[in-house]
């Protein structure tokens, strides 16, 4: 399993973070981010859209649930599942579309989708100590059945 940590007290240096994750983890995936309120998480989010190309403003899509983000050449998801109670409401939304779309899916609050990431993921866990140093740990999900 692939595995990258990173520690930084630095807001400025999630921009280095975020380019440097994308180098490592190559190409359009699916990228879920997990940690508390606050952590970081829409902030990396931002600098890694920012780093593929896209200009304008990226918010966490908390009540829209999803955001569309283009660069140009490509398609950026950016969702938000915290308000989501279970995964009948995730199909709702059209879930699938945007995981087999074969664009980059950015996703705070993943939990409740576990069950069908099932494709191999990266995984990104944000978590602050109380001096406010962030520990950013990316794993690659191994993908779990086989397509045929």
């Amino acid at each position: 399993m692939i595995s990258i940590t990173y520690t930084t007290s630095n807001p400025e240096e999630m921009k280095t973070i975020a380019k440097d994750i994308l180098l490592k983890c190559s190409g359009p995936g699916i990228f879920t981010f997990s940690g508390n309120l606050g952590a970081g998480k829409t902030t990396l989010i931002r600098e890694m859209c920012h780093h593929l190309g896209y200009k304008g403003d990226v918010t966490s899509p908390t009540f829209s649930l999803v955001n569309e983000y283009s660069t140009g050449s490509e398609v950026i998801y950016h969702m938000d599942l915290y308000r989501l109670k279970n995964m009948e409401e995730a199909y709702d939304i059209g879930i699938e579309e945007y995981l087999f779309s074969g664009e980059y899916c950015f996703i705070e609050w993943p939990e409740i989708i576990e069950p069908i990431l099932n494709d191999g993921h990266w995984q990104v866990k944000i978590e602050v100590n109380s001096e406010g140093v962030r520990k950013i740990d990316v794993s690659k999900i191994p993908r779990t059945t086989e397509i045929s």
